[in-house]
């Protein structure tokens, strides 16, 4: 764990040029390059061929999840704009719940040009469906780096999604430095997007297209999905010299049982569709870990903390090692065997929870065995995911891309990893 702590966030840095990120998608989804990584050798392909390089009867895992139109701007009677960015549901604290919600409903948020909102409610008018309706913002606690907000709006028949529906924006990532476009609203979706909550798309999906989700189900491929909502975290810059000193985002879980009887079906093992899938599954694994010591554990106590695998590792060893005084740790079948037996016990048909998981050099990965993702940030936590799936082997994978005129980023190229 001291190891994984001490990672210096420098020496995951490369040289990005800007016009290596892509700003726009390809008019195709399907038609990206797709650089292909096996056992330390790099070749490439079009990501219409994908189903070809996975083996038949695999598990594939994806995230469901939807952007949602999370900025809403307001200006005060001076002229000044403020945006608010919801981030994360306070009252209700239930995402299905809180689309639902009708009159008024509290959020998280960043508020943009703050120093201009001193006191006061914000108000705009919103028009639905032929009705004139005033959604009012008021400012309660600061929480860190974000605030408290209650929105109001005096229309009972109206919903919040009804709202942002209306009035809010797609946030698209700001490494774009581009306005949101009306074509955003499509491109920045998968295809398979269901249930709203992200504020950035789970990107390695966007390459998806039904004729290439038609062409794995060919392949014989059993998919699966899972719901991590993204977070404005996923852009958080490592900010410290060592990762020790940064702090990851809480993103909130939602894994139906029937996913949980597919990986054990599977032997514990699957192919994760983006990051967001990867500490989505790898959270499951801990999760596992935590109720076998208490297998009642209410939904807040299945919580992951960042450092918790690091943890588990340094006071157990691996099964099959030599006996060093030390617990065996839980295989990864024993670890999911955990969930769906507190699914049943509880008869839940799924399990809602969240992870502050980072994964980094000096993890070991219990149920990816394969990765599709695209290119991510220098000196990105994600590029440290990366690292630790391929053993530390990621600069030959991005060498490869910068040679090979690869487009970064969300609406970038994309590879498969099977280390």
């Amino acid at each position: 764990m001291e190891e994984t702590k001490h990672i210096q966030i420098k020496d995951f840095n490369y040289e990005l040029p800007e016009e290596r990120i892509a700003k726009f998608p390809l008019t195709e989804r399907d038609q990206s390059k797709l650089l292909v990584y096996r056992h330390g050798t790099v070749g490439e392909d079009t990501f219409t061929s994908l189903p070809d390089y996975l083996p038949k009867g695999a598990l594939m895992v994806f995230n469901n999840t939807k952007v949602i139109q999370a900025r809403l701007h307001f200006h005060k009677d001076t002229g000044a704009l403020i945006e608010v960015f919801c981030l994360e549901p306070v009252r209700p604290h239930d995402y299905a719940l809180m689309f639902q919600q009708t009159g008024r409903c509290s959020w998280l948020c960043l508020v943009g040009n703050l120093k201009k909102w001193k006191s006061g409610s914000l108000s705009r008018p919103v028009e639905i469906s032929g009705r004139s309706i005033t959604l009012k913002a008021t400012r309660g606690e600061n929480r860190g780096t974000s605030h408290w907000i209650d929105f109001e709006w005096d229309d009972e028949q109206t919903t919040w999604a009804e709202i942002l529906e209306a009035v809010g924006e797609l946030p698209i990532p700001p490494y774009l430095n581009r306005e949101t476009q009306e074509s955003d609203k499509t491109t920045y979706q998968t295809v398979y997007s269901k249930i709203k909550g992200s504020v950035a798309a789970p990107t390695a999906g966007l390459h998806f297209t039904e004729r290439v989700l038609a062409d794995l189900d060919a392949h014989g491929i059993d998919r699966e999905e899972v719901t991590l909502h993204v977070g404005a975290g996923t852009f958080k810059p490592v900010k410290s010299e060592e990762i020790a000193g940064h702090e990851m985002h809480t993103e909130y879980i939602c894994v139906h049982r029937s996913t949980i009887e597919k990986l054990l079906a599977h032997g514990g093992a699957c192919i994760a569709v983006g990051t967001t899938s990867v500490r989505t599954l790898e959270s499951l694994y801990y999760i596992g870990v935590a109720l076998d010591g208490n297998p009642d554990a209410s939904e807040e106590e299945l919580h992951v903390p960042q450092w918790m695998p690091y943890e588990y590792a340094a006071r157990t060893r691996p099964s099959r090692s030599p006996d060093d005084g030390r617990p065996e740790a839980l295989t990864t079948m024993q670890a999911l065997q955990n969930v769906w037996d507190y699914l049943n016990r509880h008869e839940l048909t799924a399990l809602h929870t969240s992870t502050q998981i980072i994964i980094a050099p000096g993890y070991e990965y219990h149920i990816v065995r394969m990765m599709v993702t695209n290119f991510h940030q220098p000196q990105s936590t994600l590029l440290l995911l990366v690292s630790a799936f391929v053993h530390g082997d990621w600069r030959t994978i991005y060498d490869y891309a910068l040679a090979h005129d690869f487009r970064f980023l969300s609406y970038g190229d994309s590879s498969l990893l099977i280390p």
